[in-house]
């Protein structure tokens, strides 16, 4: 990849492995993919993801669909 792929929306997924708090890049890349919305999200953005999912959120708003997707019912 040169720098103008960089700069028009080239790039490579990363793999990575989500902890409490931090995460560990795998695979290098430059960004993950949101596990509801499927949106792209930067390294350097990712804020939200599960532990025990080990699933990114692009949003807050994504992150808490997905919590309530995955609680037992009743």
């Amino acid at each position: 990849m040169n720098r103008l792929e960089r700069l028009f929306g080239g790039g490579t997924e990363a793999r990575v492995r989500y902890l409490a708090g931090e995460f560990q890049v795998l695979s290098a890349g430059d960004y993950v993919r949101c596990a509801v919305t499927g949106a792209r999200i930067e390294l350097q953005n990712l804020k939200y993801w599960s532990v025990d999912l080990q699933e990114a959120y692009a949003t807050p708003e994504a992150s808490m669909k997905r919590f309530l997707e995955t609680q037992p019912k009743g």
